[in-house]
């Protein structure tokens, strides 16, 4: 380029990675277009402060937004939009979790509670009221009635853990450690976490007259290059199943998978951008 483009900030780590393809997407039509900040703010309706909190992921900009930035630098906007559709809904999921919960990278860096917090296994008998820790002691010394139900707490937990299975091991679902790797049980639904060199199996049915690998129900996530989730895999699985292979089934958009993409897109007769997106959903599921 002709210009020095500013250096971005980092996205937020939490970003939702749905929002975080729309703020790439839109950074990218700013850098080309060469506009500062304020120049954004001289041609829209938008002030420069709101156009900063836009491009850094801060707040997700309204879809009049979106369409402005598409017209002032000649981009078609229909693919803003189907992103910024996507966005919104990411993002007000996000935000309509009850208080105090947290996302999936929230929670993996969360800090251990303090010894002095009230403990969450207490038990109320009806001799009075129930007995309380002293600061900065462990649970354990509420006595031995405590004790006993904190034990049934966590014996029935266990068995519900092991009865819970929604990624079995015959559906091909759960994180896997290599080219054959089996499910892992768990009680929900598990956050993805991209791992090198780690891959999935998959699993193809048909149901309800549709095809799935029982990795994500969708038929509008975005995915773009570098996306990752379980959306990721389920494409791979589909793409593979529909005879273009995309490489390791590992859950992250790469070269091998994008080429696969437009190759499908190709002989669908859909635009070959190697992103698959609503219309390519319809096709991998057919």
């Amino acid at each position: 380029m002709g210009w020095n483009m500013p250096r971005w900030k980092g996205l937020p780590e939490t970003l939702d990675h749905r929002v975080r393809q729309l703020v790439v997407q839109l950074r990218r039509l700013k850098d080309h277009s060469g506009l500062s900040l304020a120049s954004l703010a001289a041609k829209t309706a938008y002030s420069k402060s709101s156009w900063e909190r836009y491009l850094n992921g801060k707040k997700l900009p309204p879809r009049e937004a979106v369409e402005a930035l598409a017209r002032i630098c000649g981009a078609d906007a229909t693919r803003l939009l189907a992103l910024h559709e996507v966005a919104a809904q990411a993002w007000g999921a996000e935000r309509a979790a009850p208080p105090g919960a947290s996302g999936p990278s929230e929670r993996a860096g969360a800090a251990a509670p303090e010894e002095d917090e009230p403990d969450t296994l207490t038990t109320v008998t009806g001799a009075g009221p129930a007995p309380v820790a002293a600061p900065g002691r462990p649970w354990l010394r509420r006595g031995p009635l405590a004790l006993l139900g904190g034990l049934v707490v966590l014996a029935v937990a266990a068995v519900v853990l092991v009865a819970v299975r929604p990624w079995q091991d015959d559906g091909g679902g759960g994180r896997g450690t290599g080219p054959a790797s089996a499910g892992r049980a768990t009680a929900a639904t598990p956050a993805f976490s991209h791992r090198v060199g780690e891959t999935f199996r998959c699993h193809v049915r048909r149901t309800a007259g549709v095809l799935t690998a029982d990795r994500s129900r969708t038929t509008t996530a975005i995915l773009g290059s570098g996306v990752t989730g379980w959306e990721v895999v389920e494409a791979q699985c589909l793409l593979n199943h529909q005879g273009y292979d995309p490489g390791p089934v590992d859950g992250i958009v790469g070269e091998h998978t994008m080429r696969a993409v437009k190759r499908l897109q190709a002989a669908a007769g859909l635009p070959t951008d190697g992103i698959v997106g609503p219309d390519t959903w319809k096709v991998l599921r057919r």
